[in-house]
């Protein structure tokens, strides 16, 4: 598995997963339409040209196929603090892919952005997104409650974090 710099001609691959209802169900977007998609894919590519950079988003491959989307997100320069998120198409579940994203996106994290923090968060319904955060050796700080307001109501967050010299001494 492969992160690349989204491209617009992603949009169709992102949009197969993006357009499920399976796929979004503890987001508070989706299913998109594909003028939705488009939008989300457009702005994600402009990101790459912003400066500061303040948004790093990836699509996931196996070969040539894209089976997800990670990104990372700088929140503070001056608190050298970030946040990943990530996605993968339903019909690459349980394959270690989220996992691998995550272990990608920090790596850029803590290696090429010199951040500090790295935090995610996660429905506490979401328990295979609670095991990929637990998996890369983030530490689960809490549940806050009421963070989105999602299509079944109101949803909690579990929020996880791993600190740079955490991610150092894990990656040995």
């Amino acid at each position: 598995m492969t992160l690349s710099r989204i491209v617009s001609e992603d949009w169709a691959a992102v949009h197969a997963w993006a357009g499920l209802a399976e796929a979004c169900r503890y987001q508070p977007w989706g299913p998109n339409t594909p003028d939705e998609t488009r939008e989300f894919v457009a702005g994600a590519v402009a990101a790459w040209s912003d400066s500061p950079q303040r948004r790093f988003p990836y699509v996931a491959r196996v070969g040539r196929e894209v089976v997800g989307m990670g990104e990372l997100r700088v929140r503070s320069d001056v608190q050298r603090q970030g946040e990943i998120s990530y996605i993968v198409h339903p019909r690459a579940w349980g394959r270690g892919i989220g996992t691998e994203i995550g272990r990608l996106l920090l790596a850029h994290a803590f290696g090429e952005l010199r951040l500090h923090r790295v935090h995610a968060t996660c429905d506490p319904r979401n328990l295979g997104s609670a095991r990929v955060l637990a998996k890369l050796g983030m530490t689960l700080e809490g549940r806050l409650r009421h963070t989105q307001l999602i299509r079944d109501g109101w949803r909690d967050s579990l929020v996880f974090s791993v600190l740079e010299d955490e991610w150092s001494a894990v990656r040995g």
